[in-house]
Order: structure tokens, then C-alpha cells, then sequence
């Protein structure tokens, strides 16, 4: 085992460094309210995107502006605690990467969940912690260092399978909204005119604000948001959006770990259904576990 990520842990779960601890105790404690709205993913799963689709839908297609970190419009639940969203009006919008069972939850909330493939997932995590220095410690570490992290489960914020299922058992419950990154990159209109709708919004009814919201939350128009945002800040904090694309993990992968992944989700998402949200991608990754070269 070569060098691993550093964590602080909160009995028995690892967050990354520099959050506060009293923050994700008051996350845990915080009593969701019938008009909160969560944007919920296991990190480098869609988060960001999300977010962006989810304020412009409640802003009717206006950005954020330049000068506002969407840290601000949709706090992160476990860094921050509930001071600043206790100052928020109703509805309330939060971000959270927790499973559902430590989830504040209320019947009368609404909870967006975003799924991506444990391939992609685990190389995109790879380069976050790797480039949040003063929250990892891992700015030499390998791939191959971070994937026995990440398939152990000895992660920020836990296990990726244990994540994912708990969300994917509530799929059909009438207050969550279960999408894949996948399907939101094939088709952004659908994705987005079905989140307009789960939360309630006339405006997807209208094609320019359809068209605003698609535009403002493309891969392109983030990009240049956090360029922007990222020229005032004091710090060397790297980029949340790095390529955003479907099957970057095959340049990082080697067969034997594509192997150990996929035996893992066979042990654990056996005859949930799991499989069936990524048939075609699980099919590659079996082909190309087989390649011994």
C-alpha cells in the first residue's frame, strides 16, 4: 500500500480535512423542513451540475453571478452546519454527499439524488483529492494509491456502494428524484425538464427558459463560471469541474482493478437493479477486465 489520503475522522467516518467537526455534528442534527430541497450525490458524482440545473430552474434561467460561489446559493450541509442555512428563507436549498439514512429527512422535502458509475466516480475522486492539498495530503499520490482506497471504502464520506444503494432503495419513494449522471449527459433536456418538474416549476413550460437552463448549466458555460469565480480566490484550490465526459477511467484503469471493481459491485448491488442503470458501460468494463495485456 503506498501513500494514502488524510482524513479526519467523526466516529468512525472519514470527511475531509478542514471541516469543521461541529459542522457535520449540527449536518446530522439538522431538522429538515417541508419546503427543503436537497441536492444529494456521493462526491464527484454530477454535484456541481446539479446544483447549477437546480438554482436555475428556481431562478428562472438567470446564472449565478460572477461574484457568488454556489457554495453561497446551495451550502454543503456537512462543511458548513446549519448557521448559514438557518439564516437562509425558505425554500431552503441544500447540497449533501451524506448516505440516506444519516440524511435529514422530512416527508415534505424533496431530495434530487445523482448516481455515476463507480469507474468514472473513482477517477474523478482520484483527481479531487489529489488536488485539495490542505484537505488530503495526497498531492503525490497514484491512482493505483487511491483506487485500494476508494474500493475498500476508506474514503471521504464513505463507501461508494453503501451510498448508492441506500439511495437507490428510495428510487421510487414520491419526495426523491434518482438520476444517473449518465442519462443527464445523453439527454440534458430530459434530465432537466424532469428536475424542473420534481420541483414543482412552470417554467420548463417555457421553451426559452428550457433553453436558458440548458445553456447556463452546460459544460462549457460552468467551466467558465469557475474560471471566473476561481480568478478572486486567495487560494490554490483546484477546479470542481474537470472533463465531466462518460468513460474517462479506461486511461487510468488497469484490467485487474477493473476486475476487482466489478467483483465488487456483483457482491454488493446483486439483485438490486443496480446493473441495469449502466448495462452497456459494465459490458465494456468486462471486456476490458479480460484484456491481460
Amino acid at each position: 500500500m503506498g501513500l494514502k489520503p488524510s482524513y479526519t475522522w467523526h466516529d468512525g467516518f472519514a470527511m475531509p480535512m478542514g471541516f469543521p467537526r461541529e459542522a457535520f455534528g449540527a449536518a446530522l442534527e439538522y431538522s429538515a423542513e417541508p419546503g427543503d430541497f436537497f441536492v444529494a450525490t456521493y462526491p464527484k458524482c454530477g454535484t456541481t451540475w446539479a446544483q447549477h440545473i437546480v438554482y436555475l430552474i428556481a431562478h428562472r434561467g438567470v446564472p449565478l453571478p460572477p461574484t457568488s460561489p454556489m457554495g453561497e446559493a446551495i451550502p454543503h450541509l456537512e462543511e458548513i452546519g446549519t448557521r448559514m442555512v438557518a439564516r437562509k428563507p425558505a425554500p431552503r436549498y441544500l447540497k449533501t454527499h451524506l448516505p440516506f439514512g444519516m440524511t435529514p429527512y422530512h416527508e415534505q422535502a424533496r431530495y434530487l439524488y445523482v448516481a455515476r458509475n463507480p469507474f468514472d466516480c473513482a477517477v474523478s475522486f482520484y483527481h479531487h483529492t489529489r488536488g485539495f492539498v490542505k484537505h488530503y495530503d495526497f498531492a503525490e499520490g497514484r491512482f493505483e494509491d487511491y483506487f485500494e482506497c476508494f474500493l475498500a471504502g476508506e474514503v471521504d464520506f464513505g463507501d461508494y456502494f453503501d451510498n448508492l444503494l441506500s439511495w437507490h432503495e428510495h428510487a421510487g419513494d414520491g419526495n426523491v428524484l434518482f438520476l444517473t449522471y449518465e442519462s443527464m449527459s445523453a439527454d440534458p433536456r430530459t434530465a432537466v425538464t424532469r428536475i424542473g418538474q420534481f420541483m414543482g416549476a412552470d417554467c420548463i413550460s417555457d421553451e426559452s427558459l428550457l433553453s436558458a437552463v440548458l445553456q447556463h448549466s452546460s459544460f462549457e458555460s460552468m467551466s467558465k463560471d469557475q474560471q471566473r469565480w476561481s480568478s478572486r480566490r486567495p487560494d490554490d484550490m483546484p477546479a470542481f469541474i474537470r472533463k465531466g465526459i462518460v468513460g474517462d477511467w479506461e486511461n487510468y484503469f488497469l484490467p485487474s482493478q477493473a476486475a476487482r471493481l466489478l467483483e465488487k459491485l456483483d457482491r454488493r448491488c446483486r439483485g438490486t437493479g443496480i446493473e441495469a442503470l449502466w448495462p452497456d458501460l459494465i459490458a465494456e468494463a468486462r471486456r476490458f477486465a479480460r484484456n491481460t495485456q
